[in-house]
């Protein structure tokens, strides 16, 4: 009898976790789609024929609990994350970057350590994590949120050390400028204005779906091929410091 594949996508309500669901869906997969959002997830779920599951990654209690209701998982998407402000160090919000550790690191913490029995009963399985360019190199303004990536990323690295001999890829992407509805607005409490001005002058950021699209083909290629670090940018985008604005 076939088994179709399971795959649990966190952060699924907006932006690259919804796309990711998206495309795993219609790659054949039966999608979790986690996140806090109840409503958000259920009409995705209902629009990919998967699975809606609310829950807060930086719970602990929520997060074991949906662990505990599955014996196999397939493919795991740790993409719920995201940054608050852009402060200097030397005037940070303490609480901010807390947040941004909680969610980005602590997070993926909770969910990978959770599934982790499913994913290696599989015999098959993937971990995919959604870091950062941030999580690679520093820019002002930016230390909460480069810290944290920094921090998940040696968090998959260590992960993929630890699972050598398991039947389980760990895959790390790291995109760079992507524009989504939500990432830079809740960055900047809701300034539409300030939010807009990240992507200003760039004709083509990268996507939801273009990292999706990543997702996909990382997770679907022979298992025997592991994709240990994937950093995706938009052609504007030559470094973090480098990006050709037109008309600004």
């Amino acid at each position: 009898m076939s088994y179709q594949k399971i795959a649990v996508v966190s952060g699924a309500s907006s932006g690259i976790g919804a796309a990711t669901a998206r495309h795993l869906a219609a790659a054949g997969y039966h999608v979790h789609a986690l996140a806090r959002r109840t409503e958000r997830v259920e009409a995705l779920a209902k629009e990919i024929n998967g699975t809606a599951v609310t829950c807060d990654v930086t719970d602990d209690y929520a997060v074991s609990s949906y662990a505990a209701t599955l014996d196999r998982v397939d493919l795991l998407v740790n993409n719920a994350g995201g940054a608050v402000g852009a402060d200097p160090v030397a005037t940070a919000s303490v609480a901010d970057w807390q947040a941004m550790y909680d969610v980005n690191v602590l997070g993926t913490l909770r969910l990978t350590k959770g599934l982790l029995p499913a994913l290696i009963a599989s015999g098959a399985g993937t971990v995919v994590t959604i870091s950062s360019t941030a999580g690679l190199i520093v820019y002002e303004g930016g230390g909460g949120y480069a810290a944290a990536k920094h921090a998940q990323t040696a968090l998959v690295e260590t992960l993929r050390l630890e699972l050598c001999g398991e039947p389980v890829r760990v895959v790390e992407i790291d995109p760079g400028m992507v524009k989504t509805d939500e990432f830079a607005l809740n960055r900047f409490a809701g300034d539409a204005a300030r939010a807009a001005s990240v992507y200003a002058g760039v004709a083509e950021p990268l996507t939801a779906d273009d990292i999706a699209s990543c997702v996909t083909w990382c997770a679907t290629l022979p298992h025997h091929v592991n994709i240990d670090r994937l950093v995706v940018r938009p052609l504007a985008q030559a470094a973090q410091h480098k990006v050709h604005r037109v008309g600004v």
